[in-house]
């Protein structure tokens, strides 16, 4: 489809970034609200870090499942349900009897995530001009970061003064109005008349799809190590009082905007620059955190950058993806947030585990700098195939 006129574009960014930005909130407030949780659910921190966990699972699971099966859904349409399932999936949260009750719960609210900003970033790619493609899914994805800006510090407060669950009841209302938006605003893109589940699933016979995947998951997963349990270590290290948790969070959320709008642009110019220099970044501003975090100015600005470095990763992750994918662009496009959503269940997990050790809470942040590097030899191994593919052909 040829790129549609720029108002056009720039609209249906918005509302689709709308859906983001309740995705955003639903799945970065619950950190800030962690130690609530436990409190409440009369569990410990590491057993409610398993609430982090299952939303991410529901990621993980939920976006190639619903991805292959709506590749025949005109995508605008496709995009409401799968923002009506994430609406009705946050009330369901809201009210959870117990804690078992809520991690179901939370699987089932993040059942929609994936596949929503997978075809969220095909729509923008879709109407955008190729050499500004990569800056419209950033875009699209800058939901997700304002909601750290402004969604997830209001949740957090709304959370601490009456009752984490209301979090959800904030959710759903964004979710709400997400579904009406795209369904006024959106064009209508018809559906690939060749589109089948059985030619998707075939993105799964490439190695690079494989690759770009184990990059984000690895990569992306040395940043949830360190944030999954932001509040213990901001309020437990730093010094910080509870109170100052939603600056916390919203210094995170405007580091993510600033690395949105950095990412897209240095993906435009080279995709695997703009993932290496997002690995380095990180790894390196993770390394420093460890030392600073004992300060609290000094951790607070730290998050800030933190949140830069991690977001200018995504949207060289979903570019790559969707160039290595060829036919199967929304399998492939979903599958990104099943990568960086199975990075966050492994850095939940393994920041819990440091934890679990009796290794202090400045652990999880030295474990996310050691995955961070983790990820440089996999883009390094990419490279390597598609030049030697290259070589090949020549």
């Amino acid at each position: 489809m040829p790129a549609v006129d720029s108002r056009v574009l720039r609209n249906a960014i918005i509302v689709l970034a709308v859906g983001g930005f309740g995705i955003g909130v639903t799945e970065f407030a619950m950190m800030g609200l962690l130690q609530n949780v436990a409190d409440d659910m009369a569990v410990s921190i590491s057993e409610a870090g398993h609430v982090i966990s299952a939303y991410a699972l529901g990621v993980v699971v939920g976006a190639p499942v619903l991805a292959t099966l709506g590749t025949r859904i005109p995508r605008k349409h496709l995009a409401v349900l799968l923002m009506v399932l994430f609406t009705v999936g946050n009330l369901s949260a809201f009210f959870a009897p117990s804690y078992p009750w809520l991690v179901v719960t939370r699987f089932i609210a993040g059942l929609p995530h994936g596949a929503y900003f997978g075809v969220a970033a095909l729509i923008a790619a879709s109407l955008a001009p190729a050499t500004r493609r990569a800056h419209a899914i950033a875009m699209v994805m800058m939901g997700l970061s304002v909601a750290n800006v402004i969604g997830v510090p209001i949740a957090t407060w709304l959370g601490q003064s009456v009752g984490w669950r209301w979090m959800f009841v904030f959710v759903a209302v964004i979710g709400a109005l997400a579904v009406v938006l795209i369904s006024r605003v959106v064009p209508f893109l018809p559906p690939d008349p060749n589109a089948s589940p059985l030619r998707e699933l075939g993105a799964l016979r490439r190695p690079q799809v494989w690759l770009a995947l184990l990059t984000g998951i690895v990569g992306f997963g040395g940043f949830f190590a360190m944030y999954s349990y932001i509040g213990p270590i901001m309020t437990g290290v730093a010094g910080l009082d509870a109170a100052w948790l939603p600056l916390v969070v919203g210094l995170y959320g405007l580091g993510m905007v600033l690395g949105n709008l950095i990412g897209g642009r240095l993906a435009d110019r080279s995709v695997i620059g703009g993932i290496v220099i997002g690995l380095v970044i990180t790894c390196v501003l993770l390394a420093v955190f460890a030392v600073v975090v004992h300060w609290a100015i000094p951790a607070m600005l730290m998050v800030l950058l933190i949140g830069a470095s991690g977001s200018v990763l995504v949207p060289g992750l979903q570019a790559r993806l969707m160039d290595v994918a060829a036919d199967a662009q929304t399998l492939a496009a979903a599958l990104n947030h099943s990568a960086l959503n199975i990075a966050n269940a492994l850095g939940a997990f393994l920041g819990g585990v440091v934890i679990s050790a009796g290794l202090g809470l400045v652990a999880p942040i030295v474990m996310g700098s050691v995955l961070a590097a983790a990820g440089l030899p996999i883009v390094a191994l990419s490279v390597m195939r598609q030049r030697r593919r290259g070589s090949a052909s020549a």
